[in-house]
């Protein structure tokens, strides 16, 4: 009986249920059951206060983006955010992935800019007007006896 989710997901049952209750319920069994290994749960209970470190440094780095993203009013893209994070006083050097990967967790969008309709309207009238191919192929024959002349 496996579990499918991500092993943190797993990782985080397994510590709630040895947790409630004063739960004696054995590590290596439920390691067993949700198919995970029990030094990949101890890695990831010592691995605590470095994801919570981390959280916290995305979180104030996504607070920089968010003043950027607001920045004169009307949202922006991730390019125009590392452009305005570049201008500050304090220039905040961030890499447009990380930028990308903030608003994504944090569920932050770009407004997508719609075509011009015109264009379209011009593209679509281009596309029925093709030219005649005019070009005249004249034999050799005829091009040396003018020459000659």
């Amino acid at each position: 009986m496996m579990i499918e989710s991500l092993p943190s997901a797993k990782y985080e049952l397994i510590r709630e249920m040895t947790e409630r209750d004063n739960n004696q319920l054995n590590i290596v069994w439920l390691c067993e059951i949700a198919g995970v290994s029990r030094s990949g749960y101890y890695r990831w209970i010592a691995a605590e206060p470095e994801r919570q470190k981390r959280e916290e440094q995305d979180r104030s780095d996504f607070d920089l983006i968010l003043e950027a993203y607001k920045f004169k009013g009307y949202a922006k893209g991730g390019r125009s955010i590392h452009m305005r994070l570049l201008h500050l006083e304090t220039p905040a050097v961030m890499n447009l992935k990380k930028i990308y990967r903030l608003m994504n967790k944090y569920g932050l969008k770009c407004p997508i800019r719609k075509a011009n309709p015109y264009r379209r309207i011009s593209k679509a009238l281009k596309t029925s007007n093709i030219a005649d191919n005019l070009l005249i192929l004249i034999p050799k024959k005829n091009i040396d006896k003018e020459e000659k002349v």
